[in-house]
């Protein structure tokens, strides 16, 4: 399902792992009895329909004892699952550019991402104001970058480093304004240093499944 099947709060699950999954997200955990009462089928085949989404990492389970006898199997989404509902912030991110757009002009809509910029850059700076060396600077930022929900990882190999950053929690603002992306593309330049340089080899906006960045070491 794409995300732009579920930009509207009208949008209604059809397949039994689309109800499983809206159930999870409108009353959270469940067991698969319960979910084969809720959708009028048993528990048995809830629970095939379950391991089948938990393979795809949308739900996860846990057992919990509940009174005498043997403990209950919960089933939940995993943060992964989200992408799968309307992104009601998304909606109005985008709605806010086009009002500063049609309503201050082109010229105020790049001074405030300007401005966002900038406190990302100096907030980046003083993290890494103490990093040894460059591997230390890319592991800081793909940390900071995961605390603001980019859900980013990285790796060492024989090229230097790579950042991957496998959610887009500001997708549908970039999507809208490309110039978020060039903003972020030169923070991360500024901020892993002059002995670094940094390309984007793959790109969520673009339609790649994550963001990835080559980081190779400058030697001089």
């Amino acid at each position: 399902m794409s995300s732009s099947a579920t930009l509207n709060t009208g949008w209604t699950p059809r397949s039994a792992a689309e109800r499983i999954l809206f159930q999870l997200k409108m009353h959270g955990e469940q067991t698969a009895a319960g979910l084969g009462r809720v959708l009028g089928t048993s528990g048995e085949a809830a629970r095939q329909q379950l391991v089948r989404l938990a393979e795809e990492g949308l739900v996860e389970s846990w057992s919990r004892a509940s009174g005498v006898g043997r403990p209950s199997q919960f089933w939940r989404l995993t943060a992964g699952a989200q992408a799968r509902f309307p992104d009601t912030h998304a909606a109005l991110a985008v709605d806010l550019l086009d009002m500063v757009r049609d309503e201050l002009g082109e010229a105020m809509l790049e001074k405030l991402i300007d401005t966002r910029e900038a406190r990302t850059r100096a907030a980046y700076l003083a993290e890494m104001a103490d990093a040894r060396d460059l591997g230390e600077r890319v592991e800081r930022l793909a940390r900071l970058r995961s605390v603001e929900g980019y859900m980013a990882d990285w790796a060492e190999d024989d090229e230097g480093y790579m950042l991957y950053e496998n959610h887009c929690p500001i997708c549908a603002a970039a999507s809208a304004c490309q110039k978020f992306c060039r903003a972020e593309l030169s923070v991360f330049r500024e901020v892993l240093g002059p002995d670094a340089h940094v390309e984007r080899i793959e790109h969520i906006v673009a339609g790649a499944r994550r963001c990835a960045y080559r980081i190779r070491p400058i030697v001089r």
